[in-house]
């Protein structure tokens, strides 16, 4: 048995047998082929076809009773592409006279379209990129008999073993099936541990290598409450871990039980708990654990998809499926945020030197009106069915705010001139996820309705700790004292002008945080949902001068783990709360 260390990114035990998720990219082959041989490497290539568009039609066949029409359209491309003439003949044509194997003349012909749709001015033309890629890579796996399967076609139980996840990988895997994540690189902000959270799948990230230790079918645990995975564990330990998964299991019953009250302090603080969510189907979970709203409904996950970039009304439609599903329930739904460690398909992360820095979120959508706009249309028309607010993100100071700002009241005016009705004095919130945001919030709060603090990136950009690094994750501390300090004046600096403070940042949602963000002012957490009935449990036991008394104490220390080694004390001993390492 081999027992590997990790960050604990998402709670709970998963058992169950490996499989490993290795996107690789060989290495095409590249070689001549006799006149001769022509007939054979497009008869390869007619094979290969074959196989792609069999394959593809099963997926659909088989994705048609868990996603809508408008979700497999993708597949209705490809299956298209396919059977696309002249691209078929394009290949034919090369064979017959360049004379190289089928594999490079596909390869060579995909890289030469993908090269001149990416440069296109019409996006419609750019986002067909991801198309062209995924097909041609399919039918490559066939030429080269690398039958992979992808993490959608998942038909039995797994603990995924990989190196990284894409965020588009990891909405797009069949949740059903994976019980555990067991992952090389990321720490417990990444995007695949926040998705871990929200699907409620154990996890444990940053562990270097376990990729090379690990094989496909190997008896496999993940701790995901104490960082830990277990490969090859003998019968004893496995035995064990099953009664340690059936107590985390009861222990989670007993807090469900917390979903009718509500967060109130022992001396009568109403607190708002809401949930953040990536795609519409996590709304049943929002109910199932009491959550107050939604707090932060990530939009960028709607363009993930290998289709491309949504129209404005699949956007309507999935604003209003949330909108209608939350009643008069509020919904904070952020704008595009894209960039990053989040890439559109065919978009490639090393156009920028430094992209956590570079062109992302606001900054992307006013470079882009037309995305911008189609956007902006899309949430003001689902504004009608449900109670909506608006939040822009990584707003640097006034002049981003400002700008954001008029190119919505443009597309008001724009639906009031077209008869287009939309919910009038929306509320339209500042997410402060950068310092020099927070050392300016007082001047924001003037032109901001609510404030929600992203400590994801705050922590992030004001210790200088690139969060998906795993090398570095130790030093990712949220209870850093700059980090306090930052939050404390956001807090303040709205309370000034009488508008709310909350935080969508997985610090919300971190049990250890709750009574330090309790004694600032915090006035919503907002989480993955399955965190909310602990961070409700700890609110109902404490009072608000006990929160404030130790929050007094906090911010004389001088360290983080001076901070840290006193909270954890506090926590353990006083709340009984449940530590993950």
């Amino acid at each position: 048995m081999d027992e590997l260390v990790g960050i604990s990114a998402s709670p709970g035990i998963a058992i169950g047998t490996a499989f490993l998720y290795l996107d690789d990219n060989p290495r095409v082959p590249r070689y001549s082929v006799s006149r001769e041989d022509v007939s054979r490497e497009s008869r390869r290539f007619h094979e290969a076809i074959g196989k792609a568009r069999s394959e593809i039609q099963q997926l659909k066949e088989r994705q048609n009773t868990t996603h809508s029409a408008d979700q497999l359209q993708f597949l209705d491309s490809h299956l298209l592409m396919l059977s696309d003439a002249e691209f078929v003949e394009s290949i034919d044509r090369k064979l017959a006279t360049e004379y190289l194997n089928v594999e490079w003349v596909l390869f060579s012909t995909m890289k030469g379209l993908i090269a001149k749709l990416d440069g296109a001015e019409d996006s419609y033309l750019r986002e067909r990129v991801a198309d062209i890629h995924d097909v041609s890579k399919r039918v490559l796996n066939h030429l080269m008999l690398r039958e992979r399967i992808s993490l959608a076609d998942l038909q039995q139980e797994v603990v995924l073993v990989t190196h990284d996840l894409l965020p588009s990988d990891a909405v797009s895997m069949n949740k059903h099936m994976v019980k555990g994540i067991a992952m090389d690189a990321g720490g417990r902000t990444s995007h695949t541990a926040i998705l871990a959270r929200s699907f409620e799948i154990p996890a444990v990230l940053g562990l270097s290598n376990i990729t090379r230790q690990a094989s496909l079918g190997d008896r496999i645990i993940v701790d995901g409450n104490r960082g830990k995975v277990l490969l090859r564990p003998d019968r004893k330990t496995e035995k064990r871990y099953l009664l340690v998964q059936q107590e985390w299991r009861k222990r989670e019953v007993r807090l469900m039980g917390l979903n009718e009250l509500p967060a109130e302090t022992r001396d009568g603080k109403l607190i708002s708990l809401k949930a953040n969510i990536e795609v519409s189907e996590e709304v049943d979970s929002i109910a199932a654990h009491g959550a107050d709203g939604i707090g932060l409904y990530r939009s960028e996950f709607l363009f993930l998809r290998a289709e491309g970039a949504p129209s404005e009304e699949e956007q309507y439609r999935a604003y209003r499926s949330v909108l209608e599903a939350l009643g008069e329930k509020p919904v904070t739904i952020r704008t595009l945020d894209i960039g990053g460690d989040k890439f559109l398909p065919g978009e490639s992360e090393n156009r920028e030197r430094n992209p956590i820095l570079g062109w992302r979120a606001v900054r992307f959508c006013l470079s882009h009106p037309r995305v911008f706009i189609t956007q902006l249309r899309a949430l003001l028309r689902a504004s009608v069915h449900g109670n909506l607010r608006i939040m822009f993100p990584m707003i640097s100071g006034i002049e981003e705010l400002n700008q954001v700002t008029a190119v919505l009241e443009q597309v008001e005016a724009e639906l009031r001139e077209e008869g287009v009705p939309f919910r009038e004095g929306i509320p339209v919130g500042t997410m402060i996820e950068i310092p020099s945001a927070a050392l300016t919030s007082d001047i924001l709060a003037k032109k901001s309705d609510f404030f929600s603090i992203g400590t994801n990136d705050l922590i992030q950009y004001t210790i200088a700790v690139d969060r998906g690094n795993e090398r570095i994750a130790y030093l990712y501390e949220p209870f850093h004292p700059g980090v306090l300090r930052l939050v404390k004046t956001v807090i303040e600096n709205a309370h000034a002008v009488g508008i709310s403070a909350g935080m969508c940042g997985e610090m919300a949602g971190d049990p250890l945080a709750t009574l330090i963000l309790l004694g600032l002012g915090l006035d919503e957490f907002s989480m993955s949902a399955s965190g909310i009935p602990e961070i409700k449990r700890i609110i109902r036991s404490v009072s608000m001068s006990e929160a404030e008394e130790l929050v007094g104490t906090v911010l004389e220390m001088k360290s983080f783990q001076e901070v840290d080694s006193f909270v954890r004390n506090v926590m353990e001993k006083r709340f009984d709360v449940q530590i993950y390492s």
